[in-house]
């Protein structure tokens, strides 16, 4: 019999699963009806052309249906749907819950669906009489990227994985709750489901709101140029696709490119590996298929301007888009689980994934077969003083950096492949960066000089006397940079910034000529610069960053912490208590908790060492989330100069618990918690040292006031005003001694943040004094933080690289639009 369950909204489930089939059987209908069109013999019979536009029409509308009600379902935390709970809670604001609609691998793919179907609009549109040919490239792309959403069993095998199953489907809530085997618990389970598991802490950035949807932008716009090149084999247009793929070519690593900085700036503000690249398999997985368009795209205009290089040029633009779904293949099917920190786990979608992959592998090397004979390939030697050959070189060198490093990240797949027992590297960022900065420095060097060079031939004299003039400033320069930044001891580095600075001075010299006249090469030169300032500012701060919280001892008083961190470069703060910090004095001043998140006020002070004077102030809030799954989760804060960074995490804070001492109901008194006190005798105007500060003892108050204190005539109540100085903020206390009737009593005071319990206990009238009773936690009783400051200098090199390269795209994707146009 049927259980009916109680509270499920399971409408709006049905409806977003009509829209994924709808949006299934709407591209490939489009696919096949663009096939069909692009065999159609009769050029003014569009009905198959229409029809495929209707089905990818339909099949975008589909996808925004699919969208707006899964955000539905998340917004309103309908927890019966298991992607709603896996990735939800109450407690997130709207802008997490934006990122928990793309956590998952269903709302990821939706990602990717809906970009593809706005791009593939836009070709609808735009792409005239290559409409057919590309649209059914595209229109093939979605129908697989759609399927990934159906989550539908066909004999046996469930073909993707919808964002629209039920929790109770998805899990056996039997078996897993013992609550749920009564019946009647089990038909209300969503009564005692009340809230979902939230949002994966280190997604809780602003940057994961805008990084994901570029990165999936950049991934799908990279379908566009593949496609154009498929139309170009298969219609024999063998020399015709570049012109109109370039601009789209030029806007996939724009945004692609930009995606993956992005990513890189969340790993900066988000998690505490201490920088903005770790070199992990994902990261690897979405900078490879950057890097080879990048390559294709500079052997696209070598064989635009001169009839050479094709069978390159249209390899590179296939490789890429193929790569894209090589890397969702290695980050989606879990096969990375054990050497990523941030891959998917496996949804059982495997052989899906890797059908994808062949499908769009056998495309260009089967159309690559059957038009060999036809391509214009070129048998004549190219100029060694042409332009083209070097940019040719250029794109060989990156695609073998590419090899290499798609090779290391594919250890798990030829593990799983082979029954091999490869090990990944140990040091990742250590083995990568030593295998690429070769490979950095012949880029950045050819596209130094190749730019002094012109297609077919060159006049020998002219390039070497600009390249001369170049190499000495760049020289002269480099020495000084190296000088400043202090990166003697390498000689990679060394190397590695003489190439980018010739670079930039090459490229700067051919932007300066734009005013000239000669602006055809303004955008090229433009993303150049950055990409050699970016490269400049990732080597300088990946070389010579350097923490600044040393602690000589190396000890840190907190049990375990020197099994998983480095002791000597973490500090321990105890609240209100100063420590010199390099140049800065480092006070925790306070903590917040604004659930599930702890923050800290850190306040970093620059003193004039003659007068005192404070030079700079500021505070940091790192931040803290103890998570069940994941441990303490660290995020950073981060200081930003013109020339470094001050990034600070923590290492380590304890549990919080209730701040205030009390006496329990089994006797115990508070002052269990501090050490035995110091007892003394003190008159108005008399200092002591406490741990925390300076006191000082004020005059006497005859008529003091507190809120359980009740006087009766004949008693007598005198307060003690008490000040204590913390490197110049005070705090007040006034404890109170009591005489009512025959009996002593006396009124403490406690100051929690510093940890003192003030007891006033006599008066001493024939000396003039009063007994005065302090009391002080034991330094692991009061609040402490460790935490770690790293200097990043030259960061800031890194980011404005990155800005100036989009720039450059940006210049050069409207050149080759207007190109586009003018045909």
């Amino acid at each position: 019999m049927d259980i009916q369950f109680i509270g499920e909204n399971l409408l709006p489930g049905k409806i977003g699963q009509f829209f994924i089939v709808l949006a299934f059987g709407a591209s490939l209908l489009s696919t096949i009806s663009y096939f069909s069109a692009t065999r159609n013999k009769d050029l003014s019979d569009q009905s198959w052309t229409r029809l495929g536009r209707i089905g990818f029409l339909l099949n975008c509308a589909s996808i925004i249906g699919i969208g707006a009600t899964l955000f539905f379902l998340i917004l309103n935390h309908y927890n019966e749907y298991y992607y709603v709970w896996s990735h939800s809670s109450k407690a997130l604001p709207v802008y997490y819950i934006v990122s928990a609609f793309w956590e998952g691998q269903e709302g990821s793919f939706w990602l990717w669906a809906f970009w593809q179907s706005v791009l593939g609009t836009i070709l609808i549109w735009k792409a005239k009489s290559w409409e057919n040919g590309v649209m059914t490239t595209v229109a093939l792309s979605q129908t697989f990227l759609t399927s990934m959403l159906l989550g539908v069993q066909i004999f046996g095998e469930r073909i993707g994985s919808s964002p629209f199953i039920l929790l109770r489907d998805a899990m056996n809530l039997k078996e897993m709750v013992p609550i749920f085997a009564d019946p009647e618990n089990f038909k209300n389970y969503l009564k005692f489901i009340t809230d979902g598991r939230g949002l994966n802490p280190l997604l809780q950035n602003y940057w994961m709101v805008i990084h994901p949807p570029t990165l999936f932008l950049g991934f799908a716009s990279m379908v566009v140029p593949f496609a154009y090149g498929i139309a170009g084999l298969w219609q024999k247009k063998y020399k015709e696709w570049v012109k109109p793929a370039m601009p789209w070519a030029l806007f996939a690593v724009m945004i692609l490119g930009t995606g993956i900085i992005m990513g890189s700036f969340w790993a900066y503000e988000a998690l505490n590996f201490g920088g903005f690249w770790a070199w992990d398999p994902v990261e690897n997985a979405s900078i490879i298929p950057w890097l080879t368009l990048i390559a294709g795209v500079h052997v696209m205009i070598a064989f635009k301007n001169t009839g050479h290089a094709f069978f390159t040029a249209i390899m590179l633009v296939f490789l890429s888009f193929v790569l894209v779904l090589y890397a969702s293949f290695l980050t989606r099917s879990g096969i990375l689980g054990e050497t990523s920190v941030h891959s998917f786990t496996d949804l059982g979608m495997f052989g899906h994934l890797i059908l994808y992959n062949v499908v769009f592998l056998a495309l260009p090397v089967v159309l690559l077969i059957v038009r060999w004979k036809e391509l214009p390939i070129t048998n004549k030697d190219e100029e060694t003083y042409s332009r083209e050959f070097w940019m040719f070189i250029g794109a060989l060198v990156v695609t073998v950096a590419c090899i290499q490093v798609i090779f290391s990240t594919s250890v798990p797949v030829f593990n799983a492949a082979f029954g091999t027992n490869f090990a990944p590297p140990i040091d990742a960022v250590k083995y990568y960066n030593q295998w690429q900065a070769p490979f950095a420095i012949l880029v950045t060097i050819i596209s130094g000089f190749s730019q002094f060079m012109k297609y077919k031939r060159t006049d020998i004299r002219k390039f070497y006397s600009s390249l001369i003039a170049s190499v000495i400033f760049a020289a002269v320069i480099t020495a000084g940079f190296v000088y400043i930044t202090g990166i003697y001891g390498n000689l990679m580095y060394i190397l590695l910034t003489f190439s980018c600075l010739f670079a930039i001075l090459s490229n700067a010299k051919v932007l300066a000529q734009a005013f000239t006249g000669k602006r055809k090469l303004i955008g090229a030169a433009v993303a150049h610069i950055g990409f050699a300032l970016l490269l400049l500012g990732a080597l300088v701060a990946a070389a010579t960053n350097k923490p600044i919280s040393l602690n000589a001892s190396k000890f840190i008083p907190v049990e375990g912490f020197e099994k998983t961190e480095k002791p000597g470069e973490n500090i321990v703060l105890y609240r209100n208590e100063p420590k010199k910090m390099g140049r800065y004095m480092v006070t925790y001043i306070s903590d917040t908790t604004i659930a599930p998140n702890t923050f800290f006020k850190l306040n970093f002070k620059v003193l004039d060492e003659k007068t005192g004077k404070v030079k700079e102030d500021f505070e940091l809030n790192p931040h803290v989330q103890a998570n069940e799954a994941m441990g303490l989760i660290a995020s950073p804060d981060t200081k930003h100069y013109l020339t470094y960074d001050i990034y600070t995490h923590i290492t380590s804070a304890p549990v919080k618990e209730d701040d205030h001492d009390h006496t329990d109901h089994e006797g115990h008194t508070e002052e269990e918690n501090y050490k035995a006190p110091r007892i003394v005798n003190v008159a108005v105007g008399d200092t002591l040292h406490t741990s925390s500060g300076v006191l000082t003892i004020k005059a006497l108050n005859n008529k003091p006031v507190a809120k359980n204190l009740m006087l009766a005539p004949g008693d007598l109540a005198v307060g003690l005003p008490l000040e204590i100085n913390v490197s110049g903020k005070i705090y007040k206390a006034e404890p109170i001694f009591l005489i009512k009737g025959n009996n002593v009593f006396d009124f403490a005071r406690n100051i929690d943040e510093l940890g003192l319990r003030l007891r006033f206990t006599k008066v001493l009238p024939d000396q003039g004094k009063v007994e005065l009773q302090v009391y002080e936690k034991p330094q692991q009783a009061k609040d402490w933080v460790v935490f770690k400051s790293i200097e990043f200098p030259y960061i800031n090199l890194y980011w404005i690289g990155t800005i100036v390269m989009v720039i450059g795209f940006v210049i050069s994707i409207f050149r080759r639009q207007k190109e586009v146009k003018a045909v």
